[in-house]
Parts: structure tokens; sequence; C-alpha cells
């Protein structure tokens, strides 16, 4: 069986190269049916493979879709038969690293459909594969073609807005899953994981293999790898740290029913049921001075001690300058639970 497929119209640049990847309807772990009509239709030889699709070879393989189940992935072959762009139909037989563009756009789509997780889909190479790009409201344009277009679209009487030079694209040009709200859709990008009854304000940021699991309020920025768990809240300004952004090999995430407030950020996985304070940064090597449920000092640890632990209060004494980790448990069980491993 293979891994993932794919039929998607996209952009090239004078050379031919593949610029971006619209997929409408990606499949996660299609069916051996729907392979073996690509094999016929497409010549598919196996392995991972993007297909540059002629306007014929697709109306084939749109009429051999249609003696099969995939009626839907027929009606979109038929329609992009008709395309004014180069359609290319991908298939992935497994999870390996990519090699293409059009690779690596599924990959990221298939994520944004939520059909994938995020650290569910191996990603690692992708930024060599993406090209920087100008994104405009005439879509993606290559850098080095950019000034003849802007030159065309003046003399045309045009103004060609280009709304951000990146290598990632903002999410909502390709997919709106269901139930979210963004309120400034340039900071959600492709490859992000918004899970349902999420909404992302102004000042929130999803990075592309990120997310939320459920219903969130996000008013701060999610930095590539780390997940928020239901029911949690980011506030205002506030930052979780990415493994790009120096969070070293410890996974960043955030459990259930978190809230992380205005300005702070952490640099650690929370339990459950966490709180950080408005303004304090939590990092992995930041010593903290534990206290139990009777606000007495235990004693004094690094933060990453505390990782995935729940029920947690990160606060900063205003008299001492002290970071505090208020908890509801006794000083015995927070010695026994943290020396348990020792």
């Amino acid at each position: 069986m293979s891994f993932a497929f794919g039929i998607g119209i996209g952009t090239q640049n004078n050379q031919g190269e593949w610029l971006e990847v619209f997929y409408p309807q990606p499949i996660m772990t299609p069916g051996r049916e729907l392979i073996d009509v690509v094999e016929t239709a497409l010549d598919y030889k196996g392995g991972n493979q993007a297909i540059h699709a002629t306007a014929e070879q697709l109306t084939q393989f749109a009429n051999a879709l249609r003696q099969t189940d995939a009626t839907d992935q027929a009606s979109l072959a038929e329609k992009a038969a008709n395309s004014k762009r180069p359609v290319v139909v991908t298939v992935l037989e497994t999870d390996d690293t990519a090699s293409s563009t059009p690779e690596v756009y599924l990959k990221l789509h298939l994520i944004s459909h939520r059909q994938a997780k995020p650290h569910g889909l191996k990603l690692d190479g992708i930024f060599g594969l993406l090209p920087n790009l100008a994104w405009t409201n005439e879509g993606a344009i290559d850098l080095n073609e950019l000034p003849e277009r802007q030159l065309k679209a003046r003399l045309d009487g045009r103004t060609l807005e280009i709304k951000s030079v990146d290598k990632f694209p903002q999410m909502t040009d390709y997919v709106v899953p269901k139930g979210v709200r963004i309120a400034d859709t340039a900071r959600v990008r492709l490859g992000a994981y918004v899970g349902e009854g999420t909404t992302v304000m102004h000042e929130g940021f999803i990075n592309f293999n990120a997310g939320t699991e459920g219903a969130s309020m996000i008013e701060g920025r999610i930095s590539a790898g780390v997940m928020v768990g239901k029911g949690s809240d980011l506030g205002g300004g506030c930052s979780t740290m990415g493994t790009l952004s120096g969070g070293g090999n410890m996974v960043i995430a955030v459990g259930e029913n978190c809230l992380i407030g205005a300005n702070a950020g952490i640099g650690i996985p929370l339990g459950d049921r966490c709180k950080v304070e408005a303004g304090l940064y939590v990092t992995a090597g930041t010593k903290v001075a534990l206290l139990d449920d009777d606000n007495k000092l235990v004693e004094v640890i690094k933060a990453r001690d505390l990782a995935n632990k729940p029920d947690l209060l990160f606060r900063r004494n205003s008299q001492t300058g002290a970071v505090e980790c208020k908890t509801n448990k006794s000083a015995i069980e927070l010695n026994e639970e943290l020396h348990a491993n020792n």
C-alpha cells in the first residue's frame, strides 16, 4: 500500500522548475486500485514520483478512475485536464526524505488537511527543496523573474502586490480547515495543523509542522514542531521555543487546559493544566525554586526537571526576582517524584 497521493495544480518558472503546488484532495494511504490506475494511465513505475501530466494523460486517467470507486479523484482529474497551469500527479510509496518540490507540498497539505499530525511525517531536508518566492496577488513568482513581472503589470495598468517573500506560503491560500477562526491569515503557514475550534488572533502565529489539537485561543507564537493541547490559551505576544530557535533535542509541547500569559514563553514541554505567569520566560536551564502546597521551599532545580509534569504554576517572585514553581503537592510527594529515577 502506498503512503500518499495527490493531483496538484502548480506553478513553474521559465526554466520549468516547480515553484509551488496546490493539492485540493490529497489522500493518505490511497487504495491499491487507485495506484493500479496511476501505473496504467500515467506510466508510474513505483517509488516516490512527481509525474508532470499532460491534458491527454489526465483525460485518460479520469476515464480510468471512473471505472473504480475513486469518483472524486476522477472528477478532479477531469477538471485538471482543462487547467491553464501545469498539473502534477504525485505518488509517495513511502514516507522517505522528499526529493522534489511537489513531494514537499503534498506532505505540507496532508498536515494542514489534518490527515497527518506534526512529527508524523518525515520533513528533514525540505528547506533545500522549497524555493524562496515572491507571493503575490497573481500567485507565486520566481524572484529572478519578479522585476519583469512588476514592469509588465505597470505597463498593463496594474499593480503587482507582493504579500511576502518566503519559502512557505500562507495556509489559507491552499486549505481552510473546518471550524477555525484566523484573524490574520498571513500568520499561519502551510503545513500548520489547526485543530477544530481553534481561534488564531491577529498576533497569533502557527509555523509549519506545528499546531493545535482542538479548541484553543492563540494570541502568541507556536514555533515549528510545537503542538498545543485542547483547551489551552496562548496569551498575547507569548512564544514557544522550537528546535530551530535553540530548543535543542527536547520536543516542546503544551498540554491540555494550559495558560501561557502575555509576553511569557516556554523552552520546556508543559504537562496538562499548567500556567506560566505573564512576562516570564522559562527555558530548560532556568533555575526554579520548587514550592510545596504550603509555599515552603523544597529545593532549587532546573526547569527541564519539570518537563511534562501537570498542574504547575510558574511565577516570578516580585520581591526577590526568583522564578518559583507552585504545585498542589506536599514536599514529600515532590521529593519522591523528582528523585524517583535517580
